[in-house]
C-alpha cells in the first residue's frame, strides 16, 4: 500500500470517528459526493486537499502521519502457536471473531450461550494473545492493525477449510444477498496477473466496508463471508486425456 493510500485509509477512520460521511465532506469542501469518493478510491490528491481533509477532523497532516506510524506498530498476524490455541477452542475462536467484528462484551453475552464468567475468561486469553487490550468493566479495544489476517494455510485457515468451508459451499446461492459465478477460459500470464490484482482490490474494498460498517448497531450488521478462488486449472479428466499431462504447466 502506498503512503498516500495508507494516509487516506487512516483519514477515513478519523472521519468515521467524527461521524462524518462522504456527503458531509462534500458539503464542507464544496464538492460532489462522487468527487469525494473518487479522492479516496484513487488515492491521488494534492497536499492542499489533504490538509483540508485533515482540518475537518481537527488534525494536522503531521498528526495523521503519526497516527499512521502508530497503526503500523500493531501486529497484523498471530504466531503459528497462537493460532493453534485459538483454533483448538471453538469458544475462544467464537469470541475472537466477535471482537474482530467490533462486538461488545454485552452483545456477546446477549447473543450466545456463554456465561459472563466464561466470556471474561475468554477475553482474558485474547488479551494474553495480544488480540485485544482488556480494560476495566469488561471493555476492550483491538490491538491488531486494520489489515490483520490469519496465516495463509495456518491453523485457523485449515480449521475453516475443514469445518466451515463445506457448510458455506452447501448452498444454491440463490437467496437474498447471495451470488455464485463460475467462469472458465484461457488467459495469458499477463491476464492472470491482472485478475489477481483485481481480486486484491476487491478484498481490500471488503475490508474497508467492514471497517466503515463496524460503527453501526449490531442489529444492522450481518455476518458476511467472501470466498474468492482463481487459479490456472484444467479438469483432471481433460488433463489425463493429454498425450503429455505435464507438457503445459503454468
Amino acid at each position: 500500500m502506498s503512503q498516500v493510500a495508507a494516509l487516506l485509509k487512516m483519514l477515513k477512520r478519523e472521519l468515521k470517528a467524527c461521524d462524518m460521511t462522504y456527503a458531509d465532506v462534500a458539503d464542507r469542501l464544496d464538492l460532489s459526493e462522487s468527487s469525494v469518493k473518487r479522492l479516496f478510491s484513487e488515492s491521488k490528491l494534492s497536499l492542499d486537499r489533504l490538509e483540508s481533509l485533515c482540518q475537518l477532523v481537527g488534525l494536522e497532516i503531521s498528526d495523521l502521519v503519526q497516527k499512521m506510524a502508530s497503526e503500523r506498530k500493531r501486529i497484523n498476524r498471530l504466531t503459528e502457536e497462537q493460532e493453534r490455541e485459538v483454533a483448538a477452542d471453538p469458544k475462544l475462536l467464537l469470541v475472537a471473531i466477535c471482537v474482530l467484528n467490533a462486538w461488545t462484551y454485552e452483545e456477546i453475552i446477549a447473543t450466545y450461550t456463554l456465561s459472563e464468567h466464561e466470556v471474561i475468561q475468554l477475553l482474558a486469553r485474547l488479551d494474553r494473545l495480544r488480540l485485544i487490550d482488556l480494560q476495566p468493566l469488561n471493555r476492550f479495544r483491538l490491538t491488531v492493525s486494520s489489515d490483520f489476517q490469519w496465516i495463509p494455510n495456518g491453523p485457523i485457515q485449515r480449521f475453516f477449510s475443514r469445518e466451515v468451508q463445506p457448510g458455506f459451499m452447501k448452498s444454491t446461492f440463490t437467496g437474498p444477498g447471495e451470488k455464485f459465478e463460475f467462469r472458465s477460459g484461457m488467459l495469458s500470464r499477463g491476464s492472470n496477473s491482472t485478475m489477481l490484482k483485481k481480486m486484491d482490490r476487491l478484498v481490500a474494498e471488503f475490508g474497508e466496508l467492514h471497517e466503515e460498517d463496524s460503527g453501526l448497531p449490531l442489529a444492522d450488521r450481518f455476518g458476511s463471508s467472501l470466498l474468492i478462488a482463481f487459479r490456472p486449472w484444467e479438469f483432471s479428466f481433460f488433463r489425463e486425456m493429454r498425450r503429455d499431462p505435464q507438457a503445459k504447466v503454468f
